[in-house]
């Protein structure tokens, strides 16, 4: 059975990363604004990483007084509360699965559909860890992007 032949509802994966975004602004006593949760919204519109500028586009379909600053802001915004990644290899976005997780994670993404899977697999960071250590390395930060087919594209 392929992939493909189980529905993914994106509603599901929208509502899912609303309710932890309202719980989390909640928490931290920070306001979850209509244009915050809209461009959360558009992330998690597809599994494919989003651009600035085709949020922008949206945006302005939407209201003509969208500026680039403003999703930029919202897009930051987003990532420091960990509900979203910058995939640095597309300069573009994607909604996060596990914002209550470090953020040591990979991301695969498909080079023919675009699509971008998270997997928070601790012991690839451990062993990166482990292996900075040996040279006396500081890891500031961990980004580690696989390219190459995903399930439904190898079919």
């Amino acid at each position: 059975m392929k992939a493909s032949d189980h529905p993914h509802n994106h509603q599901d994966c929208i509502k899912l990363a609303l309710s932890q975004a309202n719980a989390l602004c909640a928490e931290k006593n920070i306001r979850f604004t209509p244009l915050r949760q809209r461009v959360l919204e558009l992330l998690w519109s597809s599994h494919k990483a989003a651009k600035a500028y085709d949020i922008l586009h949206t945006l302005q379909q939407e209201d003509k007084s969208a500026k680039p600053s403003t999703v930029y802001r919202t897009l930051d915004f987003l990532q420091e509360l960990k509900l979203a990644h910058k995939i640095d290899s597309l300069n573009a976005y994607v909604g996060c699965l596990h914002p209550e997780e470090g953020h040591n994670c990979q991301f695969m993404i498909c080079r023919n559909c675009e699509t971008v899977q998270e997997s928070c697999d601790s012991s690839v960071f451990k062993a990166i860890t482990e292996s900075a250590q040996k040279l006396h390395f500081i890891v500031e930060r961990q980004m580690i992007e696989v390219h190459g087919l995903c399930a439904n594209c190898q079919l």
